[in-house]
């Protein structure tokens, strides 16, 4: 019997801080041969810090620890903008993936998104990141198409837009 996942709401500076410990990880292990070790400094800090996390909430982001037992595995974060949840983030912890975590997360976030009476659910995923298409595309998703975004500091963000209608 696969042990007990569910999500916990992120209300508290203590949560965001856990999950800005757990993006370190994540992203230091998983991202760096993707997009190099300077970049992933760089975006943990522009977008996974539990500052900007708080002002990502401020404005209407909601976020949610993926609890295992009684230990964060992972986090996810949306947005309803109009007819769309844009899932913002979605990280697991590397001894998770592929027991089953990411489904059930995204049977949440999809629970969610009827919630919140959208057609839809968006994200974008880096176009090198081949496993996490795989999942996306496992999970339902559609390639909509490339987009490359400016981040700052001669980075870029490059992209595969990604949909699942609901």
């Amino acid at each position: 019997m696969s042990k007990m996942i569910h999500f916990k709401v992120v209300t508290t500076n203590q949560d965001l801080v856990l999950i800005e410990e757990m993006a370190k990880i994540i992203w230091h292990e998983h991202y760096t041969p993707i997009i190099g070790v300077e970049q992933v400094v760089y975006m943990l800090e522009k977008f996974q810090s539990a500052a900007t996390m708080r002002s990502q909430m401020e404005k209407g982001y909601q976020y949610f620890l993926i609890v295992k037992e009684k230990s964060p595995v992972g986090y996810l974060s949306f947005i309803k903008k109009e007819e769309e949840l844009f899932l913002s983030k979605i990280y697991i912890l590397s001894e998770e993936r592929g027991q089953g975590t990411g489904r059930i997360a995204f049977q949440f976030i999809e629970t969610q998104a009827r919630e919140n009476h959208c057609k839809k659910i968006g994200l974008t995923v880096n176009k090198n990141n081949l496993n996490s298409i795989k999942a996306y595309k496992s999970a339902g998703f559609q390639n909509i198409g490339a987009l490359v975004q400016d981040i700052g500091h001669g980075f870029v963000m490059d992209d595969y837009a990604m949909e699942k209608l609901i």
